[in-house]
């Protein structure tokens, strides 16, 4: 049984450090233009480095295509030089935050702990939390990816239903994110159903769910075949025009 209507997908774009005030310009225009002669029914989002946020803005401004950030603070406000507050990203209209993406987890030391209490600021701000979870190369080797996938969720979870209204949750197998190998669509599927399960245990109804790890033009149509595969956190493809328009036409 699927966890959300299909009638469309989230397609989620990611840029992660990437990008500039040219590039950027460029890329948007030539999609913004491809889906004004083509429209799509699909909700389209863009995640750009904080210092890019007020240029998707103004980019998107007349455009179906929303716009959010890759990262929030885990405190609401204070002296923590550096950070960018989800009070701060609503501020100016940022609709979506991604949180606990495995490069936070694995670079930055973030902790389930810390992702879940970003979560709780994002949606205390009315925005929506993409919250990412996923398991190693050695992890899914060893047959622990359930196990991981849950200790991963647990500290968000237990905030109750009420706390995550908007949630949105992306698996990303690490051992696939940047490395051109993607979870075959069965395995997606299998891994979607049971973080579905979890969910629904927790009393959290129609969450979607994404999948993230190198989705393409070529393998997007196999992972939307799949009922419980509600859309894609893309990542190197968000920054080529005409691979990402290959995955919202799939």
């Amino acid at each position: 049984m699927s966890s959300a209507p299909a009638v469309s997908r989230l397609l989620m774009g990611n840029w992660k450090m990437n990008g500039s005030l040219t590039e950027n310009k460029q890329l948007i225009e030539q999609i913004v233009q491809a889906l004004k002669e083509q429209p799509t029914k699909h909700q389209i989002v863009f995640c750009a480095p904080f210092v890019y946020l007020p240029q998707l803005q103004s980019l998107l401004a007349h455009s179906p295509i929303q716009w959010g950030a890759q990262n929030a603070s885990a405190y609401k406000q204070g002296a923590y030089t550096g950070e960018v507050s989800a009070a701060m990203l609503s501020d100016f209209g940022c609709q979506w935050v991604i949180v606990g993406h495995s490069e936070r987890r694995t670079l930055f030391h973030e902790s389930s702990q810390e992702t879940a209490s970003k979560v709780e600021q994002v949606v205390a701000c009315g925005m929506r939390p993409v919250l990412c979870i996923g398991e190693t190369q050695a992890q899914y080797d060893a047959g622990q990816t359930k196990q991981v996938l849950k200790k991963q969720l647990a500290p968000v979870l237990a905030l109750g239903a009420k706390a995550l209204k908007g949630l949105v949750v992306a698996y990303e197998p690490v051992w696939a994110i940047g490395s051109g190998r993607s979870a075959t669509p069965e395995y997606a599927q299998q891994i979607h159903q049971f973080i579905h399960a979890q969910l629904q245990q927790a009393g959290c109804q129609q969450v979607p769910l994404l999948y993230g790890g190198s989705v393409n033009g070529d393998n997007a149509t196999a992972l939307f075949a799949q009922p419980n595969v509600h859309g894609a956190l893309i990542g190197g493809a968000s920054l080529k025009a005409n691979e990402f328009l290959r995955i919202v036409a799939a």
